[in-house]
């Protein structure tokens, strides 16, 4: 580590970086709040807050049409967020980085613009079966628009991507691969960087549905030669409702725009419309500003760490977890990965994971129940849900500790 990058960073501390965290100081039906779902939404730390409060207070205005000091201000910001987003994902240019609503709207712009435009009958895309709707649906949509088909790459028991399998299905028919960096459901971090170099191999371009990734560590667009990288804001200490697509500037350049307004446009006549310049021409309409500043602090929050010792001391939350899970009778955990994020996803025997999450909820313990908008990926496990704790940096092992303590509490009612 450099002299000047260690200027910048501070050593973790996990009661430090909690009480950053204004939320979590609070008591949910009478017990201190333990928010354990994590790979839903993180919570925000004050300094995002901040930033979303001083844009309205002070600098509330539209960005680069006004001819004024507050849209100046709000212009400059709004670009140093795009710059710092960008840098941290270690972009080119910060021009290949499109705001979008979250993962979800940059899929959509992808399967929409590039796959619209390029995709034909016979061709062939390929998800995996643990994929998120999310990274499902668009294809289906715009496959049975064109023609094409969607082929599902096969998931092991232990939630593992079948990678022999991943490369008996690639060929010249294979124009798109669209997989997770890791699974919102299991944790499972799949193989990115191996599964970009094949797809290349037999001229296929590589959408990496990153919601879960830049949750945990450092991307780093260029070193894993992806296409397209897709992520959302709130799942990585940012606000809702903003997030952004990565992608290699001859791409976006040579796509059309998938939605038309202002800000798109260079000129427009009824005799045709002329279109903007990167990132401008999939940026239609008035953005979400606020969005943008605060999620730009965000990454700024975050450029404080190591990112390392932030991923170590969350896979330690997940190993104690893990331990402690095996005193439990009757908990399975479901997905078993190698390489795994902290997410832990657990059924018990002869119980419903909504009844587990209601009553944990009922002891302020905040879990996810159900399906996780991974429908296919649970008919292949043949269980209707799961229970999913997710550890985030905030999280302590008194976190777990409460987590146990409290699924004793629920398990001894249930039984």
């Amino acid at each position: 580590m450099n002299a000047e990058l260690s200027q910048k960073q501070r050593r973790f501390n996990v009661d430090e970086v909690r009480a950053e965290f204004p939320i979590l100081n609070q008591a949910v039906n009478g017990h201190a709040l333990v928010y354990l779902d994590n790979a839903a939404t993180s919570q925000k730390p004050q300094a995002v807050i901040d930033a979303l409060v001083h844009y309205y207070q002070c600098d509330n205005s539209n960005v680069h049409r006004g001819a004024h000091a507050l849209a100046d201000r709000a212009t400059a910001a709004f670009e140093n967020a795009r710059a710092s987003v960008a840098s941290a994902i270690n972009s080119p240019e910060a021009k290949q980085l499109i705001w979008t609503r979250g993962t979800t709207e940059a899929i959509n712009l992808v399967a929409y613009s590039w796959g619209r435009a390029n995709l034909k009958a016979g061709d062939e895309v390929l998800v995996s079966a643990l994929e998120h709707h999310s990274n499902i649906v668009p294809w289906q949509l715009i496959c049975e628009a064109v023609g094409a088909k969607l082929k599902a790459i096969p998931v092991s028991a232990k939630g593992e991507l079948d990678l022999e399998a991943y490369q008996a299905m690639l060929s010249d028919k294979v124009k798109f691969v669209s997989v997770a960096h890791v699974s919102n459901a299991l944790g499972s971090i799949n193989p990115i960087e191996q599964m970009i170099a094949l797809a290349h191999e037999v001229g296929a371009l590589v959408l990496i549905d990153g919601a879960q990734g830049l949750a945990h560590f450092d991307v780093d667009v260029q070193a894993l030669d992806c296409d397209f990288y897709a992520f959302s804001g709130h799942k990585v200490f940012g606000p809702t409702g903003i997030g952004g697509l990565w992608g290699k500037k001859a791409l976006l350049e040579s796509m059309p725009p998938w939605q038309g307004g202002g800000e798109m446009i260079e000129t427009v006549s009824f005799d045709g419309t002329t279109f903007n310049q990167l990132p401008y021409k999939f940026e239609a309409g008035t953005p979400d500003i606020a969005g943008v500043i605060a999620l730009g602090a965000a990454f700024n929050y975050l450029k404080q760490f190591d990112r390392r010792e932030l991923l170590a001391h969350e896979s330690e939350l997940l190993a104690y977890c893990i331990e402690k899970s095996k005193a439990i009778d009757g908990l399975v955990r479901v997905g078993e990965a190698q390489h795994c994020a902290s997410v832990f996803s657990f059924i018990v025997k002869g119980t419903h994971p909504a009844d587990i999450g209601t009553l944990l909820d009922q002891q302020g313990v905040a879990v996810r129940t159900g399906h996780h908008c991974v429908q296919p990926l649970m008919q292949n496990f043949n269980i209707p849900g799961t229970v999913r704790a997710s550890f985030s940096i905030y999280n302590s092992k008194a976190d777990v500790d409460a987590l146990f303590a409290a699924l004793d509490k629920v398990l001894s009612f249930l039984r």
